[in-house]
């Protein structure tokens, strides 16, 4: 029985990821945004980025820990996708600790990302990293005879039963297996499934930024798990739109209130293609902060605020034996590199926002997401509002 509900959340995650595909995001309701994206303006603009999701959605009604309701998921970001174990460049930095990403010791000393980068909730950490492990192990992917995966968590317990521990090492395969590039799902999906973000539902939301030909062309690609803020922090391309929609906030029937203000938190991953060194990858990470900024983000005490960034350029390096070529970028030219990060940040996750939809969870608990039509006309009453006819 338990392999055959597993089977059966595995093909409800693939056609969940599916149903995503197609759904306006923010520049399709005309939100403006700075800076070039790529083709899928997405983290996977990047050559060589894969993401994968797991989505797990079942049950309804009254709290029953261990059984459900369930709102729950894994996100898996491969740097060089699901068949390689190069690592790459990595830098991380978090504005706020409140949180957990593993992994980190090692890539801050090492300077490596040594696999992939995976999302999910606070309380699932543990099984998604042993079960990391348990992949590499059976395709032949350490780089190492020993791993410490990088994951990280944000907290879903308001719309999920996260005491139950639903995520099991098939879900965070399939993750890892399913893991492609071009479009990538968002909103309601993977990790981000149960995120609330500014009193809206949240989740997961990419973006990404092509550089100008005078400054090499690259690439650099955002990938958020959004679960933070507070309704009246939001603004959209400067507009204060959390107070302009300030009802609907999200409900508890159970308590017959509005849950407390929580401060939430934000996972971000930071991808380009340019040859930047770990240093400098942690320059990057740190501009993030700036990005979050721009959407009224502050850091609150409670907010584990997160980031991580890599690079695919210069490959084999890590495993080289008596050195090899290294190509890297001198400090004067990252400044575009920085602007691209702030944009792509921004924009991500207000994608994250506009993508997801509106979900009932645990004791019927209720997040909305943010009205479209709502927001176009607060948009338009600011004249921050892009309308079709224009360039």
């Amino acid at each position: 029985m338990p392999k055959i509900l597993s089977l059966f959340l595995v093909l409800f995650m693939v056609l969940q990821t599916i149903s995503v595909q197609g759904k306006p995001r923010a520049r399709d309701l005309g939100i403006p945004f700075e800076g070039t994206p790529g083709p899928f303006n997405a983290i996977t603009d990047v050559k060589g980025v894969e993401v994968g999701h797991t989505t797990l959605i079942f049950g309804h009604g009254k709290l029953q820990v261990g059984v459900g309701p369930v709102r729950t998921g894994v996100t898996a970001i491969l740097p060089r996708g699901k068949k390689s174990k190069d690592p790459t460049f990595a830098g991380w930095f978090s504005l706020n600790g409140n949180g957990e990403m593993t992994g980190t010791t090692w890539m801050e000393e090492s300077g490596f990302l040594e696999g992939p980068v995976m999302l999910t909730n606070t309380h699932s950490v543990g099984i998604v990293r042993d079960a990391v492990i348990a992949w590499q192990i059976k395709n032949g992917l350490l780089f190492q005879p020993f791993s410490y995966p990088v994951v990280a968590e944000t907290y879903d317990g308001f719309l999920n039963d996260i005491n139950g521990f639903h995520i099991r090492r098939e879900h965070v395969w399939a993750a890892l297996e399913n893991a492609k590039s071009g479009e990538v799902a968002e909103g309601n999906v993977g990790g981000g499934t149960g995120m609330i973000c500014y009193g809206f539902k949240g989740g997961i939301g990419t973006a990404s930024r092509k550089l100008t030909e005078q400054s090499g062309t690259y690439t650099l690609g955002v990938l958020v798990q959004a679960n933070f803020g507070r309704r009246d922090q939001l603004r959209i391309a400067g507009v204060p739109v959390g107070l302009e929609i300030n009802e609907d906030l999200p409900y508890a029937p159970k308590e017959a209130h509005l849950i407390p203000e929580i401060d939430g938190s934000i996972i971000v991953v930071v991808a380009t293609d340019a040859p930047v060194l770990p240093h400098q990858l942690k320059r990057i990470a740190r501009r993030v902060s700036l990005g979050i900024a721009r959407t009224g983000g502050v850091s609150l005490n409670s907010s584990g605020d997160l980031f991580i960034a890599f690079s695919t350029a210069n490959p084999g390096v890590a495993g080289s034996k008596g050195g090899v070529p290294l190509r890297m970028l001198p400090n004067q030219q990252l400044n575009p590199f920085f602007e691209a990060t702030v944009q792509a940040t921004e924009e991500a996750i207000i994608n994250a926002l506009i993508a997801a939809e509106t979900m009932v969870g645990v004791d019927d608990h209720k997040v909305i997401a943010i009205p479209h039509d709502r927001l176009r006309e607060v948009m338009r009453k600011y004249n921050h509002l892009k309308e079709p006819n224009e360039e």
